[in-house]
């Protein structure tokens, strides 16, 4: 099966140095991927022309198509939607709107990004608010992925409710999970732990169908206690950034005891292989590509600074989220979400939502 995927190219940090190649990098390495290359058409093939012999193999599955404004990390949102209507950001996800791409991939202003692909794709049927989903590496090897991770900063707990159907979607079909395990983040593993939504969403999970762990706590995030972790997105861009805070810190650390003397540099060489085995499984390059899931559409938000290496993840996020038909999943996890909403009763009485049914 062909997937294409539309390529904001000018969004970002680094932009078409990074944008550019990755994307004819990708293409090489999956046969059945076609690329919409959105951006400043002169410049987009300048930069092909760089890449003339990694081109040469992917020609006829890369399209170029010209947008003359682009969104900048600093933008407001009213510029981004109002005023810069041709940007490579809207453009390309017009392009999934249009039925010309599977998915989009963008690095650019995650705000402008959200409030885009909200207004020009919509959400899914039965979806409140679109939630931002990041897999997170896990001690054992494997990874959790943790929504919302900002998107979404007051919940109800409806909302979360719908963010653990679309997270055991997104698992089901990206790590062909039959049945994904849920967590709801708390304070505590008790069912008396929380603030009344959280409760409340407990509730709602425990008859909901989905294979609900119970609650979790911070530190099951790293353990891979379970496969999804649900919380608000003001909780989840805490947890984030923090993660990404300690990582820092620990890497800091360790460079600066191996350096501190001869002796130290010395022990460096005895132990290097080690630490690059320790850096492969700690590389959040290899986790980068956030879906931001509940859109009619597949949407994939790339690091802003992210390196030719770390942005090729985000694309095959994008391949795969598509290949596996994500938006069909979450559309059936969603189905008995409806049915019951329709009735009418109180959505606390939905059951019955399986995600390994789809």
């Amino acid at each position: 099966m062909s997937v294409r995927i539309a390529v904001d190219c000018m969004g970002g940090d680094h932009g078409l140095p990074v944008t550019v190649p990755a994307a004819l990098s990708f293409a090489a390495n999956e046969p059945t991927a076609s690329l919409l290359l959105v951006g400043r058409a002169p410049q987009i093939d300048a930069e092909l022309q760089r890449h003339a012999a990694r081109h040469a193999l992917v020609r006829e599955r890369v399209r170029v198509i010209h947008a003359e404004d682009v969104v900048e990390m600093h933008d407001a949102l009213s510029t981004a939607l109002r005023t810069k209507k041709n940007s490579s950001m809207r453009l390309a996800i017009e392009a999934v709107k249009d039925g010309a791409a599977d998915a989009v991939v963008s690095a650019g202003n995650t705000g402008a990004l959200m409030a885009i692909a909200r207004y020009v794709l919509k959400t899914q049927d039965g979806i409140d608010r679109p939630a931002i989903a990041q897999l997170i590496p896990t001690r054992t090897g494997g990874v959790t992925t943790c929504l919302d991770l900002g998107a979404n900063v007051d919940c109800e707990a409806e909302h979360l409710l719908q963010f653990a159907i679309m997270g055991s979607a997104l698992v089901s079909a990206l790590l062909e999970k039959e049945r994904p395990t849920v967590g709801l983040l708390n304070v505590g593993e008790e069912v008396i732990k929380g603030n009344e939504v959280v409760k409340r969403a407990g509730e709602l999970l425990r008859s909901s169908g989905l294979n609900f762990h119970g609650n979790v706590e911070g530190d099951d995030i790293f353990r891979g206690t379970v496969d999804v972790v649900v919380c608000d997105g003001f909780v989840g861009n805490l947890v984030l950034k923090a993660s990404e805070g300690v990582a820092q810190m620990i890497v800091g650390f360790i460079r600066e005891e191996f350096t501190r003397n001869l002796l130290s540099r010395l022990s460096a060489l005895l132990a290097y292989p080690v630490l690059q085995r320790i850096r492969r499984r700690g590389d959040h390059r290899r986790y980068n590509g956030a879906a931001l899931l509940g859109l009619r559409g597949v949407v994939i938000k790339s690091h802003g600074s992210a390196d030719e290496y770390g942005y090729e993840f985000a694309l095959r996020r994008a391949f795969d989220a598509a290949g596996h038909r994500l938006l069909e999943r979450t559309a059936g996890a969603m189905a008995p979400l409806l049915a019951r909403a329709a009735a009418p009763r109180p959505l606390a009485a939905v059951a019955g939502i399986d995600v390994a049914q789809v």
